[in-house]
């Protein structure tokens, strides 16, 4: 099917956004190293308070490049859920890790379910503006709430004493698998960001001509973050007691395979269905790696790991919807859903490969 995807646009979209993920995956390794050594806690206090500053200044800007400047502060103080990641992976026994780390990802999911709703809602009655101040309040709220509520079992590290990137990748165990792991992240933000810019588009194709094509497609776009919540923590409680890395790879067959179906679906309906069957792999994705880079990798780096991590993470926001309206344009929307299948399968011949190294290994000791 071939596409007419305003290609010019969505590249002018994502070059805005590319700004603020490429400072923030140049901050995220910065941000984990400060983690490590004065304490996660205060690496959260730090991304907060300077994200409700700089939001609540958003709703005061005059002009577009005032804006942009406060979005790339955004992008340096950004970090928190990173964070809030790798002080629960060094504050839980790490073989409840998955449960916990997949308990955290539904309050992400649901900050992205909710989010634009709320926010086209407010906007609708305030108008635009106050929606910043309400939400730099919230997010100071969040401040206050982990002065008050959050603790951490934390001792710090003297400036001297910190590892150089070689010196990390040197006193980890598996340095393989982090590398693995890193990558994986990155093809899982590509897969799911690489859908973004057509998926309205390849609705309206499938459904025709009907007036409600908006909502239709609203509902598809959320349809996997709604698997994704009520899977994540069983999912990653399943991990504990299976092994995280049975939950990896099976998660990664699971969304390969569902990829190829979407290129050939013929309604909204049969879409909608997979979407929500992918929901439920996805919800097991990133707390899987997540979880396996906790294992993997001593207390007193957590946090620089998790920052290299989310800088994967943010590189793979970029390029995904890059790579998708590429394709979309010049071949056509259902070949995005077979590119991104490809890309899953190098991913999943990756970590095949090393769980089967590992396990040989394993029985050889």
């Amino acid at each position: 099917m071939a596409s007419t995807i305003p290609t010019k646009s969505v590249f002018i979209q994502v070059s805005r956004l590319a700004r603020l993920f490429f400072v923030s995956a140049i901050m995220a390794p910065i941000w984990g190293n400060l983690a490590d050594r004065k304490g996660r806690r205060l690496m959260l206090l730090r991304a907060a308070l300077g994200m409700s500053i700089a939001m609540i200044l958003m709703g005061l800007v005059t002009n577009v490049f005032q804006f942009i400047g406060l979005r790339l502060l955004m992008g340096i103080f950004s970090g928190y859920i990173s964070t809030a990641n790798a002080l629960i992976a060094t504050q839980v026994p790490r073989h409840k890790s998955g449960y916990a780390l997949g308990t955290l990802s539904t309050a992400a999911v649901s900050g992205v379910l909710i989010g634009p709703l709320i926010g086209g809602f407010l906007s609708d009655i305030f108008g635009v503006r106050p929606v910043f101040f309400i939400t730099g309040t919230l997010i100071a709220g969040s401040f206050l709430l982990t002065l008050f509520f959050v603790k951490e079992n934390f001792t710090p590290v003297e400036k001297q004493e910190v590892r150089s990137f070689k010196e990390v990748f040197s006193a980890l165990q598996n340095p393989k698998l982090i590398i693995i792991l890193f990558f994986t992240s990155m093809i899982i933000q590509v897969s799911n960001n690489a859908i973004s810019p057509i998926l309205t588009l390849y609705v309206r194709d499938l459904a025709g001509n009907i007036a409600n094509i908006a909502f239709i497609s609203g509902m598809i776009a959320a349809v996997p973050g709604v698997a994704s919540l009520l899977a994540a923590p069983r999912l990653g409680k399943w991990g504990d007691k299976i092994g995280t890395e049975r939950v990896l790879l099976g998660a990664l067959i699971g969304s390969m395979l569902l990829q190829i179906p979407m290129a050939f679906a013929e309604t909204p309906f049969q879409f909608g269905v997979l979407r929500f069957l992918l929901g439920i792999a996805d919800g097991a994705l990133l707390p899987a790696v997540q979880s396996l880079l906790s294992k993997n990798a001593p207390r007193d780096l957590t946090g620089r790991i998790f920052g290299y991590n989310q800088s994967f993470l943010y590189i793979g926001n970029v390029i995904g919807p890059l790579i998708g309206s590429s394709i979309a344009a010049h071949f056509g929307y259902s070949d995005v859903f077979l590119a991104v299948a490809v890309f899953i399968l190098l991913n999943v011949c990756l970590v095949a490969i090393f769980n089967r190294t590992t396990h040989h290994k394993k029985q050889e000791e």
